[in-house]
């Protein structure tokens, strides 16, 4: 009934900066029941909370997060995903390349700053764990004096993930099972840990007596479920919004949009954007964007807002809230249909986006003119006895029992694989056909970087295992930001695509996008001394080999946690203590 709609329904109000200069954090991880999508299962949740509790901080800032594993059967690690981890690559959180994982009923301590304002979040790193929902928001301010190249008047965030009604362990049973069984794609789409599953949203306002019949399904019913009902942004008329938004999806890329209303990006990964506007956005796993909306339409009316998806054929339905003007009642029926999302595979549409985004002159750094090195990475799929597995020139990445950080650090035998990683592809490989040569090999290489080098990484899509298919990956880099440089079709024809590369103001970002048969070029300085992950973001393409790992500046790191690297660590130094004595 619309009485139990309205009483459910929780309002977002904008927030405000906090002052600080050490934020201290004492966290618990498990299970917890929740409805994420009204259809209550289990999910995995901080101090009882999913998604988990947002972080604000200054930039320049230290935080302090005291994180304890309270999952019975599984070990856990949060990544700070955007932190460049300065001095702590310790605490980047990635399981087998930064730090051990923490086991059941243990604690492991995260303290790091956060060096520059922008909006961020945090995940779990290991297994498929973000899947399970283990996700919050990192919102990082300007510091105390300092001042963002744009106004606004109050600010919301959205945090955009996807939702399976499967459990993470069914999905990961089926990515490895031969025959390949896939669980499908995902039931919803969650905005701020909440959706609706087979109910609309724009059915709930017809049930109001509205003429809007958009979405699958009939009206939701929030009471009971109070954990799936929309969170509604309320605004003043004449004003100015900042929405940051943070994708957090182990599948789906979407398009974001609110109904009659632009959309002006401000920010992207955390580096500041030459303000451009649009009707919407496309946003892909493991971007974030701030966007500035300015409330200048009827006062008399609500909005709908949208996220759907895009990239994939999915017959996974709209996330929808309400851009509601006060003093309107938040379920006063909007006048217009929710946003239409774009066509899935319309990806001019999505270059064209892409393109748009350019640096912000004098507050970002230009790229060096030239590279000392460049790095192909050929993404294919492949199987390895019998198993569907993504690779990286013909390499599909499994990490070792103990973390590259501290094997390389503490220059330990046998803990990977010593020799280096294949640099580039065959001239003869066809991209836009299945690979003649299904066979892969399973690896643990590492791209030894030298300390402050520039280098180029090429990203090269291709034809996966079926005919006429490939698919879109984000890719992100770990322990740094890197100018995105160009987009192309095709194969990467280096002597071609260098002129056209933007060199002035190309973006600064931590995730970009690889389009299907595409290449997407960028560049970084390599002055982070550790061992930094590059992956795809799609939780299940990492979690099929589909990533590589880059190491710079070692011996450069200060002392390491002894329990970040201890896993693995008394075989290996018993067998390096053998073999030194059988050397003798």
């Amino acid at each position: 009934m619309i009485v139990n709609f309205i009483a459910v329904l929780l309002l977002i109000q904008p927030s405000l900066p906090l002052g600080s200069k050490t934020r201290h954090f004492k966290w618990e991880v498990g299970y917890v029941f929740r409805s994420p999508d009204c259809l209550e299962r289990p999910v995995m949740g901080i101090n009882g909370q999913f998604p988990g509790p947002t972080i604000r901080a200054e930039a320049g800032d230290t935080l302090h997060v005291e994180l304890t594993n309270k999952l019975t059967t599984e070990g856990v690690v949060i990544h700070w995903h955007g932190i460049r981890q300065f001095g702590t690559p310790w605490a980047d959180g990635t399981a087998s390349i930064s730090q051990c994982v923490i086991n059941p009923e243990e604690t492991f301590v995260y303290r790091f700053k956060v060096d520059k304002a922008g909006t961020y979040f945090y995940h779990g790193h290991y297994g498929m764990q973000r899947a399970a929902g283990l996700y919050g928001s990192l919102i990082v301010d300007v510091a105390e004096g300092e001042k963002e190249p744009f106004d606004y008047d109050g600010e919301f965030s959205l945090l955009l993930s996807d939702w399976w009604h499967q459990s993470v362990q069914e999905q990961e049973a089926g990515l490895s099972s031969v025959p390949f069984r896939w669980i499908g794609d995902p039931q919803s789409l969650l905005m701020n840990g909440r959706g609706q599953y087979n109910c609309s949203l724009a059915s709930s306002f017809a049930v109001a007596g509205s003429n809007v019949t958009t979405g699958q399904g009939g009206p939701c019913r929030f009471l009971g479920h109070e954990d799936c009902a929309p969170q509604i942004l309320s605004v003043l008329s004449n004003r100015t919004y900042r929405l940051r938004l943070a994708s957090a999806t182990s599948l789906h890329s979407l398009n974001f949009a609110v109904a009659s209303h632009k959309l002006v990006v401000v920010e992207a990964d955390g580096n500041y954007v030459q303000p451009f506007a649009v009707d919407d956005l496309d946003i892909y796993s493991g971007e974030s964007y701030s966007v500035l909306l300015t409330t200048d339409q009827n006062p008399a009316a609500n909005y709908f807002i949208s996220a759907g998806v895009r990239g994939r054929q999915s017959n996974t339905t709209q996330a929808l809230t309400i851009l509601n003007y006060k003093p309107n009642p938040p379920l006063k029926t909007p006048t217009s249909p929710p946003p239409v999302t774009p066509r899935w595979d319309d990806f001019d549409r999505s270059r064209q986006f892409s393109l748009k985004i350019r640096a912000l002159v004098g507050r970002s750094p230009k790229p060096p003119r030239k590279s000392d090195r460049r790095i192909v990475l050929l993404n294919t799929q492949n199987t390895v006895d019998g198993v569907v597995r993504w690779s990286i020139n013909n390499m599909s990445l499994a990490l070792p029992a103990t973390p590259y950080l501290g094997s390389i650090k503490y220059r330990l035998k046998h803990a990977f694989d010593g020799a280096p990683p294949p640099e580039t592809f065959p001239e003869n490989y066809n991209i836009t056909r299945p690979p003649a040569n299904l066979n892969s090999t399973i690896g643990n290489r590492v791209y030894q970087l030298r300390l402050n080098s520039t280098v180029d990484v090429v990203l090269q899509n291709a034809n996966a295992m079926n005919e006429n298919n490939s698919e879109i990956h984000p890719w992100h880099l770990h322990g740094h930001d890197f100018w995105v440089l160009g987009y192309g079709e095709g194969r990467f024809a280096a002597a071609e695509a260098e002129k056209h590369f933007n060199l002035d103001d190309p973006p600064s970002k931590n995730t970009a996008v690889v389009y299907p048969y595409g290449w997407t070029a960028v560049r970084f300085v390599a002055d982070n001394p550790g061992v930094w992950a590059f992956h795809c973001h799609v939780e299940s393409h990492l979690h099929m080999g589909m990533g590589s790992v880059f190491a710079e500046g070692v011996h450069r790191v200060g002392r390491i946690p002894g329990e970040a690297i201890a896993c693995g660590l008394t075989a290996r130094m018993k067998l390096a203590a053998a073999e030194d004595e059988d050397g003798n």
